[in-house]
């Protein structure tokens, strides 16, 4: 007996194929992170401190699928189809980051306007923004200041974000107990915000715009985000 073609369910391609193993990947850690956390206070005393770690783990893993979600989809056709205001999406996403800015003695300042549109959801012209600036305001010192200045010209918008050097406390040296505790730590943490960088690029790249990122140093790290007139431009 011979069997339609048509009864067979089609097979995912490309990114669907990473998109279903990463949302099955999440359901599982999701449930071992409820288990962890009610457990935590059950345990004896002495085993509090390696479910505690185990949970940290949990939520790091889960926070890297996060970002490979956010990866696959950065390339991915938008839902919406109407351009987003760049200056009102500026202005949200820098009040967000304003509690993360005082906590870590940072100061943020937005010079200028612009009447630039992005042809991309709004969700995720912010994602892209946020990783951006809050990269930028981590590697400034206490007392530093990051400006974001945003202006309009014949070729479209630019916005330049630049960190400068405030107050820097002493640093502790490649050798000290804690850089010898958690080599690993740093590392991670480095590599999660290439990824969030990588992100925001693709975001911002797949629809035209383009990003130049500073030369890396602490005190004056940024970046350039050129909008092109084209790119907000009405059909």
């Amino acid at each position: 007996m011979s069997t339609s073609p048509h009864t067979f369910p089609k097979v995912p391609e490309g990114p669907d194929v990473l998109g279903e193993l990463l949302h099955s990947l999440s359901q599982p850690l999701t449930s071992l992170r409820c288990s962890l956390e009610l457990s935590i206070e059950e345990v004896a005393e002495q085993q509090q401190e390696s479910v505690s770690v185990a949970l940290q783990q949990t939520e790091k893993v889960i926070g890297m699928v996060q970002l490979m979600r956010e990866y696959l989809d950065a390339e991915q056709p938008g839902p919406e189809a109407c351009p987003v205001a760049l200056a009102p999406a500026m202005r949200s996403v820098i009040e967000e980051l304003s509690s993360i800015a005082v906590v870590r003695g940072v100061q943020l300042r937005l010079v200028g306007t612009c009447t630039a549109t992005v042809p991309v959801p709004e969700s995720r012209l912010r994602l892209a923004l946020q990783y951006l600036i809050a990269t930028t305001i981590e590697a400034q010192p206490v007392g530093g200041k990051v400006m974001l200045l945003l202006r309009e010209g014949p070729a479209g918008a630019v916005l330049r974000v630049e960190g400068e050097r405030g107050f820097r406390e002493p640093e502790r040296s490649a050798t000290s107990p804690q850089t010898k505790r958690d080599p690993v730590g740093a590392a991670s943490a480095s590599a999660l915000r290439r990824v969030r960088l990588a992100i925001a690029s693709r975001v911002l790249e797949g629809v035209g715009a383009s990003l130049v990122f500073g030369d890396g140093d602490v005190g004056h790290t940024g970046f350039v985000l050129h909008i092109p007139r084209r790119v907000g431009a009405p059909a």
